[in-house]
């Protein structure tokens, strides 16, 4: 699926009660489509999910896929994978920044529509980011001060606490 905006600006209430499958962004009154559909973006997801949900789901951590996070008045993003410690009640839509989020690449991705989402998660506080590439097996650390490329493709938060071995997962590819 192309990467499209309306042309009608909508309320952000509006977005919030409308269903898009699959979700959409949200960027100032425009809904923004996501690329997501292609096997293996789809399959890195589920692994990546599933591999944080089995190591940090027990202490302490949740993990969601294509939860909406508020990254300000009039931005939703929506990243592929997200990581938060556990609240209870835990929110709908993430108005706090989590821990984590990961977006994975799709071949139609743009660097510069990316950029743009990195900024916002920056812009929101969240912490780590990161930025996989299935077809390329390449991943990418988002900060301040630009993208740093994992060469060994072990991902860790900035604390240490949260590690993600992507050489196990796309091994299994």
């Amino acid at each position: 699926m192309g990467l499209m905006e309306t042309s009608a600006l909508i309320r952000p209430e509006e977005y919030l009660h409308t269903s898009y499958s699959p979700d959409c962004d949200y960027v100032d009154g425009e809904v923004v489509e996501r690329n997501v559909g292609e096997h293996d973006h789809a399959w890195l997801q589920l692994r990546i999910g599933s591999y944080l949900l089995v190591v940090y789901g027990p202490k302490g951590f949740d993990v969601v896929v294509e939860q909406r996070v508020q990254v300000s008045a009039t931005r939703y993003r929506v990243p592929d994978v997200c990581l938060a410690r556990a609240e209870r009640p835990m929110e709908q839509i993430f108005s706090k920044p989590p821990l984590l989020v990961i977006e994975i690449l799709s071949p139609e991705d743009r660097v510069s529509v990316l950029r743009k989402k990195t900024d916002d998660y920056l812009a929101f506080g969240v912490p780590n980011i990161w930025v996989v590439d299935p077809q390329e097996r390449r991943a990418f650390l988002c900060t301040r001060d630009g993208w740093l490329e994992s060469k060994d493709l072990i991902l860790r938060s900035v604390d240490g606490e949260i590690v993600l071995p992507l050489p196990e997962i796309f091994a299994q590819m």
